[in-house]
């Protein structure tokens, strides 16, 4: 932590320094470093915010403010919300930090440069969870004065009360989460929206953009009912666009802030965009796609013709839970509203119109919530509802994206809900078609039913190669659970641990082991017992000296000049026994709980002596090691050359990690911008190594896998399965299209088969 500066350009950024400036700096590195139009800017790390706390004092004030806090009694939240961000606005930033930021604020620009100001927590934007709008933006920021002004109020928006609620619902610690704070040049929008890759509720190969006139809040925030555009990527064009009314942009205001005016005339019909500047941002959408191997939401702004890329993060809402209403179609009734179904399902209720958050209170378990447009300080009242419907609003606002997430069938757009609708009115919604109906209407029969009956098409795909699923967090057990993955192929437990915001070595040191085995026990169970009997591999700690370094007891890490060659994996571990052994000690108490279904994968092998050595360590500690299933990843080529030296040893799996197995076959780092766009996924060489090595484990009849991120790319399942791999674990939201792929595979290899017999 004292190694990383209170500032961080752009320019030095990469996804890996999400712990130091959060979701949105991170990600705009990264963007940076591929390439994409990306408006220049620096990050005030959350180190800087870490060292406010602890200078001014406020650290352990602010968290004894709601420490035992019941997030459900809105009174109370919202008190301690407001202590705790009354606490850090009034304290007196550092001088040292003030300093550096003005300085740094000087460099971007001599002149007082316009900028944005955006809250960038570091928890945020994670593949699994969705922390959009829970922290602060400042629009048209002007000055020094002005700039020291937004960024205290960005910290100060940690502590607000719908982030402490999320926070405590998605199970975040808050003593372990910071905020970094972006400083951007702010782009003035002549027109401006947001960007899902992919469809954001299907997955299928759709970009959709929604724009509107001004600055792109109005799209986010749901002020404006946005144009709507849907590029095919198949067919590489515009296949759909809708031309809404647009009443209001939002522009800069004078020196500071923002204001919503009035959009005059023939401009609130004329279409935003341009099929050329659609096609356009398509391409730099499936850039970002696939340079994350993951569906992305990307925020956009044009000024005189020039695009620009403000944000990009994973959309984590494709096949995310079903909804809360029935599936299947309604079936007749009066049709009273329409507008577009944001979030699928049907969903029958009594209305409560909200003008204000203040209303929320009213809200009860059932209802169908009806509002102008949602914000974030509505999402507990969300969590309750059957349906929401709006009047304002795109796929892309925050009711759309919320309702997503939870799993709540959501109607946007509608123009009049607030109006023609009213209290304690019965009606349906069905937030698939966007139709709003009068009264409580038949629902289609539910889909378990429906496959009880021997319904087709509701049949699971059944493979031959197992379909397996990585898992990051155990807060997305469930959802992993839910694509009906055959297991789990790869548990990263660094972000456990990371989480903690501790090194291993600070609990040795601190004679707080237990603390550490019970927390990477407990996380480890929690996938374990969303796939009962299903192989769950769990890969030992691979974090890199600089993610250590960032963390309590990181001190003394050595700085290493690129630390992904560096000391860490099994490499680390075996030097570090007292590491090794607190893993192993949470993995012995899960075995004798009776989770024979864990398995144990030991990354950055490059000997089959190190597989040997870490297996005698487990001995020594109490593991009976020929009755556990022990594998390796195949992350470095020495390890694929010598995979049948390794199979002799002992393994019982292997695993390609073919983000490291690429870099290191052709020698290319690819957050390296100079030498980025050479990282080549199907380079021959890196295929020749994954053939031979499969080969040689079907030879020897061990299971051989892959979970790196080639994984969740279908082109690359369809080479692996006509290769022979035995499974493929792939992202969350890959795992529909992966299975797909997979089983078209293997049926046209069993088809030509059979043709070649019969031509014999």
């Amino acid at each position: 932590m004292k190694d990383v500066p209170n500032i961080l350009w752009l320019e030095e950024i990469r996804k890996e320094d999400i712990i130091s400036v959060g979701g949105k700096g991170a990600s705009l590195g990264e963007m940076a470093s591929i390439g994409l139009p990306v408006p220049k800017a620096f990050v005030v790390t959350a180190q800087a915010f870490r060292r406010f706390l602890v200078e001014t004092g406020l650290e352990a004030k602010i968290f004894a403010s709601y420490n035992k806090l019941d997030v459900e009694d809105n009174e109370a939240l919202e008190k301690a919300a407001e202590g705790a961000k009354a606490m850090v606005l009034k304290a007196k930033m550092p001088a040292t930090i003030r300093d550096e930021i003005k300085k740094a604020y000087k460099k971007i620009s001599p002149d007082d440069l316009i900028v944005a100001v955006r809250s960038s927590a570091t928890a945020e934007d994670l593949p699994d969870a969705s922390f959009a709008g829970q922290q602060e933006t400042y629009l048209n920021i002007k000055g020094e004065a002005a700039l020291l002004t937004a960024v205290q109020k960005c910290w100060a928006s940690l502590y607000g009360a719908r982030a402490i609620y999320y926070r405590a619902k998605q199970g975040f610690d808050d003593h372990t989460v910071n905020i970094a704070v972006v400083v951007q040049q702010l782009v003035h929008s002549e027109k401006a929206g947001v960007m899902f890759t992919s469809h954001p509720i299907t997955g299928e190969p759709k970009t959709i953009i929604e724009g509107s006139w001004g600055l792109g809040e109005a799209v986010v925030s749901g002020t404006v009912s946005p144009d709507n555009y849907v590029f095919d990527q198949r067919a590489e064009k515009v296949v759909d666009h809708f031309i809404a009314n647009k009443k209001v942009e939002i522009i800069a205001d004078g020196d500071n802030g923002t204001k919503v005016v009035d959009i005059a005339g023939a401009r609130q019909d004329a279409q935003v965009l341009s099929d050329e500047e659609v096609t356009k941002l398509a391409m730099y959408g499936k850039i970002a796609e696939d340079h994350y191997g993951i569906p992305q939401d990307v925020e956009w702004g044009i000024v005189d013709k020039t695009i620009y890329i403000l944000q990009s993060r994973p959309i984590t809402t494709i096949g995310k839970k079903e909804a809360k209403g029935m599936p299947g179609q309604t079936s007749s009734g009066k049709i009273i509203l329409k507008g577009q179904g944001a979030a699928p399902g049907i969903a029958s209720g009594k209305v409560v119109i909200i003008r204000d958050v203040k209303d929320t209170g009213s809200v009860k378990e059932g209802d169908i919530l009806v509002t102008r447009m949602t914000n974030p300080d509505m999402v507990p009242a969300m969590r309750k509802v059957a349906a929401i419907v709006t009047d304002e609003g795109g796929m892309t606002c925050h009711a759309a994206i919320v309702s997503r997430e939870l799993g709540t069938p959501a109607v946007v757009g509608t123009k009049t809900a607030t109006s023609v609708l009213k209290n304690g009115q019965l009606i349906t919604v069905d937030g698939e078609t966007g139709l709003i109906y009068d009264g409580a209407i038949a629902h289609a029969a539910p889909a378990k039913a429906a496959a009880a009956q021997g319904v087709a098409g509701h049949a699971p795909i059944i493979t031959a190669t197992s379909v397996k699923v990585n898992v990051s967090i155990p807060e997305a057990a469930q959802r992993a659970a839910a694509t009906g993955a055959d297991g789990v192929g790869l548990l990263r437990i660094e972000h456990l641990i990371l989480g903690l915001n501790k090194t291993p070595g600070w609990f040795i040191a601190n004679k707080k082991e237990e603390d550490f085995v019970v927390e990477l026990h407990d996380g480890i169970k929690t996938v374990l017992d969303a796939f009962p009997g299903k192989p769950v591999w769990v890969r030992t700690l691979d974090a890199p000296t600089d993610e250590f370094r960032n963390m309590m007891g990181g001190e003394n890490e050595p700085h290493e000049h690129n630390p992904m060659l560096g000391w860490r994996g099994i490499r680390r571990d075996l030097q570090s026994p007292d590491q090794f052994r607190l893993q192993v000690e949470s993995f012995k108490r899960l075995w004798k709980e009776g989770y024979e279904n864990l398995g144990i994968m030991f990354p950055m092998v490059s000997h089959p002596d190190q597989f040997i050595r870490a297996k005698e360590m487990m001995r020594e500690a109490g593991v009976d090691v020929e009755k556990i299933t022990l594998g390796i990843m195949i992350e470095i080529p020495s390890s694929a050359i010598m995979i049948e030296d390794f199979i002799r040893a002992g393994i019982k799996f292997a695993s390609f990690g073919t983000n490291d197995l690429i870099q290191y076959t052709l020698a290319i780092d690819r957050n390296n911008e100079n030498v980025a766009d050479m990282y080549q996924p199907q380079h021959p060489a890196v295929l020749s190594l994954i053939h031979s090595a499969i080969q040689m484990c079907r030879a020897y009849d061990v299971e051989c896998s892959i979970c790196g991120q080639a994984g969740s790319d279908p082109k690359m399942a369809v080479w692996l399965v006509e290769h022979g791999i035995s499974s493929i674990s792939a992202n969350i939201d890959a795992i529909a299209k992966i299975r797909e792929a997979v089983a078209r595979t293997e049926k046209r290899i069993v088809l030509e088969a059979a043709r070649t017999k019969d031509a014999e």
